[in-house]
């Protein structure tokens, strides 16, 4: 199997509102970021693929218009998922390892603050049976905790220190969106607070992927796939235990995560119980550093909090910080859907 690395990764600030800015604008200094980090034009890269919804917008193929942010010449090989851009770098991960490209740009973005994105995210929902009741994302999460508490794997402290340690940890990170003290307060849905939520985020990010020596080529310590999987909960909330998440467990033996330990996770849990849920199902010890960059609770933007927390693992490689990390995404209410990465630098 072909060896396929992240040469490259920049992203945006991450911000509550951008009402002077479209998702183009808040786009194409992140594209022009990442190719300036590797030197490539855009006829160097073979394939080119988005992950983003039209939900958001508000109107179809909305994609198409950030096509204006990559250029339209010269002609490129483009797709698009319409799931969070950690779904298209498996795209992109895949279409290399067949040997029809060498390097692929994958990039994701969202912008939430234009509606109510609680809202939007019912449309993921069983339309005949759940939808119409309109369960928004964080009373579906607030169910998941409650579980959780119940079945003492959890309690509200616990949760609490997880916010204040995501934020404490987004305070180094200059794109983060939230920092600082964890606010108190009522309930947004019980046993769920303000810092046990993610904050609503408009941002984008980009990768750049390469093969073998091309990968050496472009960047002096490349993060490399060791491996990749995804997997799926049922989607019927009712058959499913909240409280664990075997599609996460699975999609991470997949790729290769229990093989050896890794000293970093990168994890997509917008919700603090939903790390609690994620520390267990993918056995990551005391040992391990959990989102250093702040993770989704400093901020998750929606479509593009997935393919950033890949992002943050790999620029640890590259950084040297890290040598061997797992990085997960998820999409669905209650981490229904989960992929995760395993990544890994040269020896130093």
């Amino acid at each position: 199997m072909r060896e396929v690395a992240i040469v490259a990764f920049a992203q945006s600030d991450h911000v509550r509102h951008s009402d002077e800015r479209s998702e183009v604008e808040i786009l194409m200094p992140v594209l022009h970021q990442v190719k300036e980090q590797t030197g490539l034009g855009a006829s160097d890269i073979g394939f080119t693929c988005s992950g983003s919804s039209d939900y958001l917008a508000g109107r179809a193929f909305s994609f198409t218009m950030t096509l204006d942010g990559v250029g339209a010449w010269p002609p490129i090989s483009e797709s698009h998922v319409e799931m969070d851009g950690a779904w298209a770098l498996y795209e992109a991960w895949v279409k290399i390892l067949t040997g029809e490209v060498d390097t692929a740009l994958v990039y994701a973005y969202g912008k939430s603050s234009p509606g109510s994105v609680r809202d939007v995210l019912t449309r993921q929902l069983d339309p005949y049976y759940v939808a119409p009741l309109w369960p928004d994302s964080v009373a579906l999460a607030a169910l998941q905790a409650q579980a959780l508490i119940d079945s003492g794997e959890t309690d509200e402290p616990a949760l609490a220190s997880i916010a204040a340690r995501s934020r404490e940890a987004a305070a180094a990170n200059p794109h983060a969106q939230v920092t600082g003290d964890v606010p108190q307060g009522d309930y947004v849905v019980q046993p769920l607070r303000k810092g046990d939520c993610p904050p609503v985020s408009d941002g984008a990010v980009a990768v750049i992927l390469a093969a073998g020596d091309k990968a050496r080529e472009l960047c002096a310590r490349p993060a490399w796939i060791r491996g990749m999987d995804h997997r799926i909960e049922a989607h019927s909330l009712g058959v499913r235990d909240l409280t664990d998440s075997p599609s996460a467990r699975l999609a991470a033996e997949r790729a290769g995560a229990f093989d050896r330990p890794v000293d970093t996770a990168e994890l997509h849990a917008p919700f603090t119980s939903q790390e609690v849920v994620l520390r267990k199902a993918l056995k990551l010890g005391d040992d391990v550093k959990i989102n250093p960059s702040g993770g989704p609770l400093a901020a998750n933007t929606v479509m593009a909090a997935g393919l950033l927390r890949i992002g943050e693992a790999a620029a640890r490689i590259h950084r040297g910080e890290s040598d061997r990390a797992l990085a997960h995404a998820t999409s669905g209410p209650c981490l229904q859907q989960n992929l995760v990465a395993v990544l890994e630098g040269d020896a130093q």
